[in-house]
């Protein structure tokens, strides 16, 4: 990309003072911008290279690793996280490096879970409002009175959950692992909190009956039978990938059911002409990045919890170390022993 001397009032006038595009900036940024040509238009790129450019070096600085979920925008997935994925492979992932500093660019429970596994690292998020629909469906008092209502019954919970819900539970899971996690258990029948169709999903694979609770993400939700019947009819050769967590009339109709790791595997290994993922929007783009031979035809059902986290609130959480995640040491012991019994089943769990 040619840096343009014409372009540059417009730009500073959207950026804060001290963050210009220059020259130095368009040359250091130029390989990122290569990379995301097809998602990012070029005349939005001079907004965000300033960013990039300054967080790049801040976090060499800080000795901080910026972890980003595959449903953050793509300047911020591919400009300048470090370590890219699902909720719980971004916390495992993190622990095992030296970074003293963790940024986690995902909502408050995945912010959680980062410090559940590294207790000594500091753990930022950008925004303290950056929440989950899923994870505030249900509350470790919620957990308790189901245990009284089910005396005996283990409690197997999603890792979309706070550390306070986590801390009530028997045992975590993925929604790449859950029906594992469940059988691992041998018993006739347990809790399954807090998505109620990734429990119906996960009882249609087992023959353990699954008491479920009747939590959503807001995101997925909102998917229908129709939205995918329309994709088909549309594009006969398109293939059709959804998350667990879409309804059930909906993953009747896809032609795979996945974790977000999961579809990425899948792509990697069938490579289809074009595909649809029924899952939050920016993961089509920034999994675009990777797969650009394959033709994405993107759905936009938007996080708006996600999209709190901009290249301005991830250099500023920088700049002042805030909004830093702290546990309450009890809760924090007993949820990182329910995430523990999880990954001691032998596999890498995928979310």
């Amino acid at each position: 990309m040619q840096f343009q001397e014409q372009d540059t009032t417009a730009i500073e006038a959207a950026l804060p003072q001290g963050l210009d595009y220059t020259p130095e900036v368009a040359r250091e940024t130029a390989p990122i911008y290569k990379r995301l040509r097809a998602v990012i238009p070029e005349i939005e790129w001079p907004v965000h290279a300033p960013y990039v450019a300054a967080i790049n070096e801040l976090k060499k600085q800080r000795n901080a690793v910026i972890l980003a979920h595959n449903y953050q925008t793509p300047e911020i997935f591919h400009g300048v996280a470090d370590i890219t994925g699902d909720s719980l492979a971004l916390a495992r992932q993190a622990a095992k490096t030296d970074a003293e500093v963790i940024v986690l660019c995902g909502v408050h429970f995945m912010a959680e879970t980062a410090k559940l596994l590294s207790p000594e690292k500091t753990v930022l998020i950008p925004d303290l409002e950056a929440g989950c629909s899923l994870a505030s469906s249900i509350t470790a008092d919620d957990v308790l009175l189901l245990r009284q209502r089910y005396p005996g019954v283990p409690v197997v919970t999603y890792v979309n959950t706070s550390a306070a819900v986590k801390a009530e539970s028997d045992i975590c899971c993925t929604s790449a692992n859950a029906v594992e996690v469940v059988e691992s258990l041998g018993v006739d029948r347990v809790i399954f909190l807090p998505d109620e169709f990734l429990g119906r999903y996960v009882a249609t694979k087992t023959d353990v009956e699954v008491i479920l609770w009747k939590g959503h993400c807001e995101v997925h939700e909102r998917f229908t039978a129709d939205d995918v019947r329309y994709y088909k009819q549309q594009f006969k050769d398109i293939e059709v990938l959804a998350h667990p967590e879409c309804p059930p009339e909906v993953l009747a109709e896809v032609d795979f059911v996945g974790s977000t790791a999961g579809m990425i595997d899948h792509l990697s290994e069938s490579r289809p002409q074009r595909v649809v993922m029924i899952t939050e929007c920016s993961m089509s783009d920034n999994v675009a990045v990777e797969f650009p031979e394959i033709q994405f035809t993107r759905p936009c059902n938007l996080c708006p919890h996600m999209k709190r986290i901009t290249l301005s609130k991830i250099l500023r959480s920088l700049q002042t170390m805030q909004h830093q995640i702290e546990i309450d040491p009890a809760i924090a012991e007993r949820a990182r022993r329910a995430v523990q019994r999880m990954v001691k089943l032998g596999k890498n769990p995928k979310d």
